[in-house]
C-alpha cells in the first residue's frame, strides 16, 4: 500500500513538473491543431486547439499567465475536470478544462 501511494506521488509530482513547463510559446505553433482529449477508456475526442491568449501577468518567475481554448464536438457536454490530452509533439498531460459553450473548453495557466 505505502508503494502504490509513493507511485503515485511520484507520477503526480512528474506531471505537475511537466505543466509547469508550458508557457504560451509551448503552445503557439500548435494553433488549429488537434490534440485527442480522453474522457475515460473507451471515450476520445478529438479537439483543436483554437486559442492561446498570454495576460502579461506573471504568475511565476518563469512564466506570464495563459489561456488556452480547445473546440470540439458539441454533444455531449463535457463537465469541468481534467482531462488527459495528447498531442504528437507534447506527448501526453492532463489538464483542468472548463465548458464555455457546447464543445469549447478553456485551460488557465497561472
Amino acid at each position: 500500500m505505502a508503494r502504490s501511494r509513493r507511485l503515485a506521488f511520484v507520477l503526480c509530482r512528474s506531471l505537475r513538473s511537466v505543466l509547469e513547463t508550458f508557457t504560451a510559446e509551448t503552445f503557439r505553433p500548435l494553433l488549429h491543431e488537434q490534440f485527442e482529449l480522453v474522457v475515460d477508456e473507451e471515450t476520445r475526442f478529438d479537439v483543436e486547439l483554437t486559442e492561446v491568449t498570454e495576460s502579461g501577468t506573471p504568475a511565476a518567475a518563469r512564466r506570464s499567465q495563459f489561456a488556452l481554448v480547445f473546440s470540439g464536438p458539441a454533444d455531449p457536454i463535457l463537465p469541468q475536470q481534467i482531462y488527459r490530452l495528447g498531442h504528437p509533439e507534447l506527448g501526453a498531460f492532463d489538464l483542468f478544462l472548463v465548458p464555455l459553450a457546447a464543445g469549447s473548453y478553456e485551460a488557465v495557466f497561472t
